[in-house]
């Protein structure tokens, strides 16, 4: 493609509240994939355009100077959207989406389920009436016998997780759609008095370096935001609960640059050691449910009690507002929701996009809104809130940046379609020979890669780097 400006930057940077004339650093070129009938890579180069941007803010900010040039590179954002089905750790592939994660035909239309991890299986089955162990004939079997929205209940009553497959014209003016079209692209607001602002005199290819951030986030789209932060130089510290494992090859993908540490909140000596971690941090990122920490004393305004001038990023699947607001989500189904899997499919048979490109699309925008809040922190020392959500990403995709014009909205194709090799690396780590993406986030003389590769998922101690 040409060096134009790439289609949604304006809208985004808005969105962001930067300053208009900083859109003139950025430019796009090369070729990349995400070949779908919606705008999969218009989408993928907006997001890591306002990403890179925000980094070079920043970059000026903090180590002076003009605001470093982006460019974007389209193999590499590519590359990048792919990266959790590309990594490899000693040539082995990445884990597919489990047997009962798909979709499955209903009494009267589809429904899409997402039972990756044990737990969610196990409700899956209970919802539907069947026993420990039942496989796939027997689950498309109770589902066929119920209609879509029937099942879409009886699963999330049950603590899992499915969706009927809606149109977009039924997403829209559905409460939920309608709740998440309204909301803004990503919110970026004050949070609490102020803290003294961060030294400046970081290197401007590492502005986020002295900056410590915890991690709290799960699977792809909240990773994917801290795993940039830490490509810029932060120490960031991915915290979980010892009853939530990850499935190692995503941490693989994600976890570059970080380390990984397990606490459970709900006990008095792990809580005492967050705190102890809460008390010199600058960002805290949570990708739960709205709601599901509350219990802990991490609500925005409560952490920013305890830690002046901390800038706080909150992800969810639904938005924060409707009556799925506190409901679990994940990317898959919230393309199947809003009506992105049956645009994509054909002849009524929903399909999917090339990547999850809500998760990294939405990580990229809320890392973009941290790298801002924390440009705007240096100034004045005040904290701030940032608020994204997988179902405004996915009304941005549907009505947004590159909606109308591109060649990834003309044409359906498959991730296979693209020859990713220039734009992977390996390095040598305790646990084999780790292949993974180079990151898509670049400005001139930042950082060309991560300075730790990714360890094993909960295997660090809690605590910061230095």
């Amino acid at each position: 493609m040409s060096d134009d400006l790439p289609p949604g930057v304006t809208e985004g940077w808005a969105a962001l509240g930067g300053d208009p004339a900083l859109t003139e650093r950025v430019t796009a070129a090369g070729t990349g994939g995400l070949r779908s009938r919606l705008p999969s890579l218009p989408l993928a180069r907006a997001t890591v355009a306002l990403c890179s941007l925000a980094a070079a803010e920043l970059a000026a900010r903090r180590g002076g100077g003009p605001v470093p040039a982006v460019r974007v590179d389209d193999g590499a954002v590519t590359a990048a959207f792919l990266g959790d089905r590309l990594v490899r750790l000693d040539g082995a592939p990445p884990t597919a989406f489990a047997p009962l994660s798909r979709f499955w035909p209903a009494a009267d239309g589809w429904v899409r389920t997402h039972a990756n991890y044990p737990h969610h299986r196990r409700r899956l089955r209970q919802a539907l009436g069947l026993p420990d162990g039942a496989g796939a004939a027997s689950v498309a079997g109770a589902v066929a016998e119920r209609p879509a929205t029937e099942v879409e209940e009886a699963v999330y009553a049950a603590g899992g997780l499915a969706v009927a497959v809606r149109s977009t014209r039924e997403w829209a003016a559905h409460p939920q759609g309608a709740a998440a079209g309204a909301e803004p692209l990503l919110h970026v607001g004050e949070l609490g008095a102020a803290g003294a602002p961060p030294a400046a005199g970081a290197p401007r290819e590492l502005p986020c370096a002295g900056l410590r951030v915890l991690d709290l986030t799960r699977v792809l789209a909240g990773p994917v935001a801290t795993r940039t932060l830490a490509l810029l130089g932060a120490d960031v510290l991915r915290v979980d609960s010892p009853g939530l494992p990850e499935a190692q090859d995503l941490h693989d993908d994600t976890g570059l640059g970080k380390r990984s540490a397990l606490l459970d909140l709900g006990r008095r000596a792990d809580r005492a050691v967050f705190e102890e971690l809460l008390s010199s941090a600058d960002v805290v990122v949570t990708g739960y449910r709205p709601g599901a920490l509350d219990r802990f004393g991490l609500l925005p305004g409560d952490l920013a009690a305890r830690r002046p001038g901390l800038v706080v990023g909150r992800l969810s699947a639904w938005g924060r507002s409707g009556p799925w607001s506190g409901r679990r989500g994940f990317d898959s189904l919230v393309q199947a929701a809003s009506g992105i899997a049956l645009r994509e499919g054909d002849a009524g048979v929903p399909g999917a996009l090339p990547a999850q490109a809500l998760d990294h699309g939405t990580g990229y925008l809320l890392a973009a809104g941290l790298l801002r809040a924390l440009t705007l922190r240096q100034a004045s020392g005040t904290g701030r809130v940032v608020d994204v959500s997988l179902a405004r990403t996915a009304a941005w995709l549907l009505h947004g940046p590159g909606t109308a014009a591109g060649p990834s909205g003309t044409a359906a194709g498959t991730a296979e379609d693209f020859d990713a090799e220039p734009w992977m690396t390996e390095v040598d780590t305790p646990r084999g020979r780790l292949r993974h993406a180079l990151p898509a986030v670049a400005f001139d003389h930042g950082p060309s890669g991560w300075a730790v590769p990714s360890g094993r998922w909960g295997a660090d101690a809690p605590g910061w780097r230095l």
